[in-house]
């Protein structure tokens, strides 16, 4: 079997592309809030009790979870944006932005809200990264399937 890509892919290969902008935006937000907190390294959080009583403290957790949870979702997000792509690569490429936007809208929540400012960007980002887990999996069936 070969695989002949897509006039369009280059716009999924794009949308894969924006995450690296969210990863150093997140990276950037991550350090600002280590260094306002003073959490040194290579502690990777501030501990409960600096949380609890230093909101620079509880905030840089909340970056440093936003990065987290963005980097955990990052591969099963390009997987299904990759597969999706052979066979609808505009819906791909368009629901791949979606959920670059989500996740920034996420880390931003977040970091400036707490926990419950991230979701909106959590909803958005669920809902689009299951639309092309569905569509990645429908595409992968018809190729096993040689529809």
């Amino acid at each position: 079997m070969s695989i002949v890509l897509p006039n369009d892919y280059g716009y999924v290969l794009l949308a894969a592309s924006s995450t690296f902008i969210v990863n150093i935006m997140h990276g950037f937000l991550t350090s600002a809030a280590r260094r306002k907190a003073g959490v040194k390294y290579p502690n990777s959080y501030a501990s409960a009790e600096q949380a609890e009583k230093d909101p620079r403290a509880f905030t840089f957790n909340c970056a440093q979870r936003a990065h987290n949870n963005f980097t955990e979702n990052l591969t099963p997000f390009l997987g299904a944006l990759l597969i999706s792509g052979l066979k609808y690569p505009v819906f791909a490429a368009s629901l791949g932005g979606v959920w670059s936007v989500a996740r920034t809208l996420f880390a931003f929540g977040y970091t400036s809200k707490g926990p419950d400012g991230r979701i909106v960007g959590a909803g958005l980002g669920t809902l689009t990264n299951l639309t092309l887990v569905g569509t990645a999996a429908y595409v992968a069936l018809g190729f096993a399937l040689n529809w």
